[in-house]
């Protein structure tokens, strides 16, 4: 089989010997080609090529979430074709590694690398589905491009949460649980909106939920992990289904308290609830829209401030190895 590694030197989680185990273990079952980002986006470039070229078979990120997405978004560059596309294989690199652990992967790189070997020996794969965000039209975001996204998106408090960490390991600060939860803390004494919401949801057919301080988009469950603690924002979302949101309305200092808990304490089974909690599960196509703008994320990747965004989720676009 065909394969393109894509490297991340950057993640954090891996060194260059680790690099070199993982790569030359790959070669013993794949005839691989390794590719080093060097630049932002340069990992959607790589897989877009891999893609158009029509002889590579898989492509395998090792690497972070941020690299998983832009390997994602350079696959369907002309769109989801689950069977004439190359295969996805993730080998986890990154601090969080969201989509890796949904999928089932141990968290560790070596030990990843060899389940992937296994899934490949035994042509173990599945399909899973993706949530597209994209501009509205109409509105003065309509020309920012589309993009895919694997776990979640969000707009408003937990988007800002990712801009602040960012902004932080711009500075030079490691990406830990701590500066985390620092960051929360500060968006929430700093959120101008958390009171009183801006974002308005908005459904083929269906009334408008408006008065959203924050709206968390998941196509998977769970949302994120605290260390090694999964965080369930919707319970029910899953790479089967379409898109699962979670709003809140209001976010007092009592109320931040206790969805700050209910989160630590989801299951599975539960998440936040509340009478400032709107939780909706399977939406193929939606669109939210604010008053004001707001942070906007896709996969942990912050993308500047934006009034609206239309989303979609569409399922069976990707193969994947597992």
């Amino acid at each position: 089989m065909r394969a393109l590694l894509v490297v991340n030197p950057a993640a954090t989680t891996t060194s260059a010997r680790v690099r070199d185990v993982i790569s030359t273990a790959l070669s013993s079952d794949l005839k691989l080609e390794v590719a080093t980002t060097e630049y932002r986006g340069h990992a959607r470039d790589l897989a877009r090529r891999a893609a158009e070229g029509g002889q590579t078979e898989l492509v395998v990120s090792l690497g972070g979430d941020g690299t998983v997405n832009e390997i994602v978004n350079g696959l369907l560059h002309h769109g989801p074709d689950p069977d004439a596309l190359p295969r996805l294989a993730v080998v986890p690199g990154g601090s969080t590694n969201v989509f890796a652990r949904a999928l089932g992967l141990p968290n560790d790189a070596v030990e990843a690398t060899g389940a992937l070997l296994d899934a490949l020996r035994e042509d173990s794969s599945r399909t899973v589905g993706l949530g597209l965000a994209s501009g509205t039209p109409g509105t003065e975001d309509e020309g920012v491009p589309a993009r895919w996204f694997t776990f979640c998106a969000g707009l408003g408090f937990d988007a800002g949460v990712v801009g602040r960490v960012e902004q932080q390991r711009e500075l030079g600060k490691r990406s830990t649980h701590a500066l985390y939860l620092r960051q929360v803390a500060r968006q929430f004494l700093g959120d101008p909106h958390r009171r009183h919401g801006t974002i308005t949801l908005e459904q083929p057919e269906q009334e408008p939920v408006a008065g959203l301080m924050t709206a968390i988009v998941c196509n998977t469950s769970p949302w994120t992990y605290l260390g090694n603690r999964p965080v369930y924002a919707s319970p029910e979302a899953s790479f089967d289904t379409a898109l699962d949101l979670l709003g809140v309305t209001r976010m007092s200092t009592v109320s931040g308290t206790r969805y700050a808990a209910q989160l630590l304490r989801s299951t599975p089974e539960r998440g936040p609830r509340g009478k400032h909690t709107v939780s909706l599960h399977d939406l193929t196509d939606f669109t939210l829209q604010s008053q004001a703008p707001l942070p906007f994320q896709v996969d942990g990747d912050h993308l500047g401030l934006r009034t609206s965004a239309t989303f979609t989720g569409v399922r069976r676009a990707l193969r994947v190895i597992v």
